[in-house]
């Protein structure tokens, strides 16, 4: 579904604001989206041999004269790998080394290059397409204009890398951002549950974005923010014609298999087939329009994060990394996401109202700042984050055994032909993780554990 068919208001009237124009605009909208997505699906795909040979000189030209101006004469350039097996999934993730001259004197600088895989799987390239269009329009398009409310009330720009160049073409997508490893960011290591601290830093920038969004909103009260920035809308979750049904539905049996394996489980087997019923609808429901409407990240956990430290070692800045499965959506999406993907439950169900609040309360800085008043309460916040704790648990037993797998183990879809192969390796390699890592047990259990101690599961 494109947009809404009740975009905002009353689910039984349509609001005061959604005039003839707006719906016309709107039809215009969903019409080219359509368009879209049958190119994407349709258009024949163009051989490449690599993602790397994906990216040109003129493509590079582009970066340079973005990032450095029309001055800066490009004098060569070279690919240079840099990240290993497990470090990134929907994409292949290299740099570009650039070398340059500016007022004669010559000069480097390096870009990380998001590139399309080319693994042509017939599933997955139209998700590829869609996830592409949303991180390229959500970096040079939104962003600016999230930062420019968010200066003009005295706050901060937020924390997302420079984004130089964004090439859409079937089959040979290309995103050329700022390298953020000279200025001292790092990866967490994935397999570890984030702690207090790390975890605090990314709650606060993610407040900081929902809030950006409510003020970018209140710029055009009349002009909803799914029809200015209609690349927010296609959810590559809830959709099911993205590919990702097949993935949830052999992640939730191969929840079952790993529930029966450890014995005692009886109970939470018979909950997990019951969502297998449902599951499809349950991300329709909670991932779609609400009354709390913020631009979400989306795919917000600890693989998608870079983290500055301290002589001590202890993290002082974050950056938000690869937005490509951004929303327009309720707040509590993008945190149920990153509470159950990245947080082990001795960290997540003891500090859970403590977190809520530091997010909480970085949201409404941003909103006093610009004289609006809050969109929640601390308490409807909690019961929002709660409504859609059954979707925290379907997508811990899609990624938990992604995450805690080491590099070696994790599955080469580079290889596959088809999506049965991918899961089909997923699963067996699952299977021998459970034995191998010691943290995969208590870590996936814990879910369970939560959602029986919470009354979800009967």
């Amino acid at each position: 579904m494109f947009v809404p068919s009740k975009p905002v208001g009353s689910p039984m009237s349509q609001p005061k604001w959604f005039t003839r124009e707006i719906a016309a605009t709107i039809r215009k909208r969903k019409a080219a989206y359509r368009q879209f997505r049958r190119t994407a699906e349709e258009q024949p795909a163009t051989k490449v041999v690599t993602p790397k040979s994906l990216v040109t000189e003129e493509e590079v030209k582009a970066a340079l004269r973005l990032d450095k101006g029309s001055d800066a004469l490009l004098k060569s350039w070279s690919m240079v790998d840099f990240t290993k097996k497990g470090d990134n999934y929907g994409c292949v993730v290299s740099s570009v080394q650039v070398q340059y001259s500016l007022n004669q004197e010559n000069m480097e600088v390096v870009y990380i290059a998001k590139l399309n895989p080319c693994r042509h799987v017939k599933e997955f390239e139209g998700m590829t397409s869609v996830m592409f269009r949303k991180e390229s329009e959500f970096y040079l398009n939104l962003v600016p204009e999230l930062n420019s409310v968010l200066t003009e009330v005295g706050q901060k720009v937020l924390r997302f890398p420079k984004c130089f160049h964004g090439c859409m073409d079937k089959n040979k997508e290309v995103i050329l951002l700022e390298d953020l490893r000279p200025q001292g960011y790092q990866m967490f290591d994935r397999r570890r549950g984030l702690d207090v601290a790390h975890i605090t830093l990314i709650l606060k920038e993610l407040g900081r974005l929902h809030a950006s969004s409510r003020l970018l909103q209140a710029k055009t009260p009349d002009l909803d923010l799914a029809v200015t920035h209609d690349f927010l809308v296609p959810d590559i979750f809830a959709d099911e014609s993205m590919g990702l049904r097949d993935v949830f539905d052999r992640q939730l049996d191969q929840s079952i298999e790993l529930l029966e394996r450890f014995g005692g489980y009886e109970r939470n087997i018979a909950w997990v087939k019951s969502l297998k019923l449902e599951f499809v609808q349950l991300l329709t429901k909670h991932l779609g329009r609400s009354k709390y409407n913020v631009v979400c990240h989306g795919d917000c956990w600890n693989n998608n994060v870079l983290f500055r430290y301290n002589d001590d070692g202890e993290p002082v800045e974050v950056m938000l990394l690869d937005p490509q499965i951004n929303r327009l959506s309720s707040p509590a999406t993008d945190l149920i996401y990153l509470m159950y993907t990245s947080l082990n439950g001795e960290v997540r169900i003891p500090n859970l109202n403590t977190f809520l609040d530091t997010y909480y309360d970085t949201f409404n800085i941003v909103m006093e700042a610009a004289g609006i008043d809050m969109i929640f309460s601390r308490s409807e916040l909690l019961k929002e984050f709660r409504s859609m704790n059954v979707l925290g648990a379907i997508y811990a037993m899609a990624v938990v055994p992604f995450v805690l797998c080491e590099p070696e183990d994790i599955p080469d879809m580079d290889k596959a032909e088809n999506i049965d192969e991918i899961l089909m390796e997923v699963k067996e390699k699952t299977l021998v993780a459970l034995n191998k890592y010691p943290l995969m047990k208590p870590r996936f259990l814990s879910i369970f554990d939560e959602m029986m101690d919470l009354g979800l599961i009967p």
